[in-house]
């Protein structure tokens, strides 16, 4: 039986973000991607929201997004690119700009995994964005498996390409009252979204 993930409006379904039947992102919350393919994952969710990007991550790291590799997810000309210098400063632009309400989808790049009181600041400042007008969604980008406290939810992603197909195993790792589930995740073509197949579910949280 279809779901969707339960936010905090108990009366009504909350606005987010609809990936697939079985994956919403709620907006005015701030979710994570975690894994090897987690940009891939932030694409595919930029491809389906409208408007500008804004996509911030740390001026130190040699790695940055390449467009001829967005081009299958995402138009790059959405991005807006933010490099801060100091590792403060990361987490204080992603407030800043969830709290504006002015771009609706923020994905922070990050170094490493936030704690409790940066997450709880950020869906303070969603909550904040939203109050004049529609709500903004964060994602946050942790490298590994991710562990950010307090993010709404947690997906891990992964490339499992074989031969010239492009496909990933998506993970919900966290949700609020979701068991966590892998699906097979397939590009068919450029801009054509990623179709799922459930191919596994857990019993136990990770």
């Amino acid at each position: 039986m279809s779901t969707q993930l339960l936010g905090h409006k108990t009366a009504r379904q909350a606005p987010g973000v609809k990936l697939h039947p079985q994956i919403t992102l709620e907006l005015g919350r701030v979710h994570e991607a975690c894994g090897p393919a987690r940009r891939s994952f932030a694409m595919w969710l930029a491809d389906q929201t409208q408007g500008p990007v804004l996509w911030i991550s740390p001026a130190w790291e040699p790695g940055q997004l390449n467009p001829d590799g967005m081009m299958a997810f995402a138009d790059p000309a959405r991005f807006i690119f933010v490099h801060p210098t100091r590792a403060e400063d990361l987490l204080w632009c992603l407030e800043e700009a969830l709290r504006s309400g002015a771009i609706p989808l923020i994905i922070g790049d990050l170094p490493g995994a936030p704690g409790l009181t940066p997450v709880r600041r950020m869906h303070l400042a969603a909550e904040q964005g939203g109050a004049m007008g529609r709500a903004p969604l964060g994602l946050l980008l942790t490298p590994g498996d991710g562990g950010a406290q307090g993010v709404e939810t947690r997906w891990h992603m992964a490339a499992t390409h074989r031969d010239e197909a492009r496909i990933w195993a998506l993970t919900r790792r966290r949700a609020r009252a979701l068991p966590p589930v892998t699906w097979q995740a397939t590009m068919t073509a450029a801009r054509a979204g990623l179709h799922l197949e459930r191919i596994e579910t857990e019993d136990t949280p990770a």
